[in-house]
Order: structure tokens, then C-alpha cells, then sequence
């Protein structure tokens, strides 16, 4: 008889627990599913205000125009003998070096082109540089290139009409270091054939005149 009694009640256990188990995977389902049928958040973004076709038109033609800016560009048009002078860090001694710069106007007037050949240290050089004002930034833009080198200088900047001149400031890569480095050019409109570019470079976190470009009009 115990052993029989014994016997139901290891039944009643096995079978209470297995109701247990069972419970608990389905209520284990139940948060599954749950989980899963909630809807994803999504973030409402304000919508554009639609542009009239018209206005829109209007500021693309504008963009397009070459403007007041462009028309100084366009005074530096010819040829240009340019005295260079490098110095190749803070307090050294300067190179002298000769060039000409062709300029022209390119893309309808929308853009000057530069064009320089001479030597440097005696090695030949040529150079290209490119500028443009952005009518809708009301920025300029200069780049630069040459056989010296394979990177490209790009430097945005702002002209002052008092002192008549432009300042640019950018990165390039110092090869040595293979780090940036920032620079800032600026940009003076001396007189009616004369122009004056300086380079500023930064070395240990000091900034020092890195080159000199007195151009002449012929």
C-alpha cells in the first residue's frame, strides 16, 4: 500500500510540474510576441515648405551669373611677371625665385584660371591655380597645383573691400609628417598691375610668412 501511495504521489508531482513548465513557456510566448507586434518608432521630420518653380528659376539664374566679384577677377586678365620669394621655416633665410602667370577667364566668365612656368632652386616649375566666387555662399574659392608636388591646396576665404584684399585658409598634407597642416594666404590688390599673394604656414603651433608672390602686370 505505501509503495502504491508513494507511487501517486511522485505522479502528482511530475504532473504538477510539467503544468508548471508548460505555463511558463507559453507566458515566455505570450512577452515574445508582445515584443515583436510593437510598432517601430518613427521619427516625424518637419516637411519642406514647397519652392515656387518661378522663385526657384530666379536663384538658379542668379547662381549662374557671373556677379561684382567676378569683374575684378576678370580685370587680372593677361600676362604677370611674378617675383617669388620662399622661406622654408620661422626666421630662415629666403629664396628668390622668377615666374609668369598667365590669367584668363574660363566657363563664361564664371571662373579665372592662372597658369605659372619658371624655376625654382633652378628646377623647372609649373603651376595652376583656379579661383571662384560662389554666388550663393558669397565665398571664394582658391586651388592650387604644380609639378612639385601631387596634393591639391584648396582654401576658402572672403574679400574686404578696405583692404582690398582676400584671405583663404585651408589644410594641406606636410610629406615629411604626412599630417595637416593649416595655412592662410592672403590675397592684396596693390594697384591697377600690381598684386601681392602671402602665404602664412604653421610650424609647432606658430604661424610664419612662408612665401611672397609680388606680380606685375605687363
Amino acid at each position: 500500500m505505501k509503495k502504491i501511495t508513494t507511487t501517486l504521489v511522485l505522479v502528482a508531482l511530475c504532473f504538477i510540474s510539467c503544468k508548471k513548465e508548460v505555463k511558463t513557456e507559453t507566458e515566455a510566448a505570450k512577452v515574445s510576441d508582445s515584443i515583436k507586434t510593437e510598432e517601430p518608432i518613427v521619427e516625424e521630420t518637419a516637411a519642406e515648405a514647397p519652392v515656387d518653380s518661378a522663385a526657384q528659376a530666379k536663384a538658379w539664374q542668379e547662381f549662374a551669373t557671373p556677379s561684382e566679384p567676378h569683374k575684378w577677377m576678370a580685370d587680372e586678365v593677361g600676362t604677370w611677371n611674378c617675383e617669388m620669394t620662399f622661406w622654408y621655416g620661422p626666421n630662415s633665410k629666403p629664396e628668390k625665385a622668377n615666374s609668369v602667370a598667365t590669367i584668363k577667364m574660363i566657363l563664361g566668365g564664371r571662373y579665372q584660371e592662372a597658369n605659372y612656368q619658371g624655376k625654382i632652386m633652378g628646377a623647372p616649375f609649373e603651376g595652376k591655380s583656379t579661383l571662384a566666387f560662389n554666388n550663393a555662399s558669397k565665398e571664394y574659392t582658391s586651388t592650387f597645383i604644380d609639378n612639385m608636388g601631387t596634393g591639391m591646396m584648396v582654401g576658402i576665404g572672403k574679400y574686404d573691400e578696405s583692404s582690398k584684399s582676400a584671405t583663404f585658409k585651408g589644410e594641406f598634407v606636410d610629406p615629411t609628417t604626412g599630417k595637416k597642416n593649416a595655412y592662410r594666404e592672403v590675397y592684396t590688390i596693390v594697384d591697377a598691375k600690381t598684386r601681392k599673394m602671402e602665404m602664412f604656414d604653421t610650424k609647432n603651433g606658430t604661424e610664419y610668412k612662408s612665401m611672397e608672390i609680388l606680380m606685375k602686370k605687363k
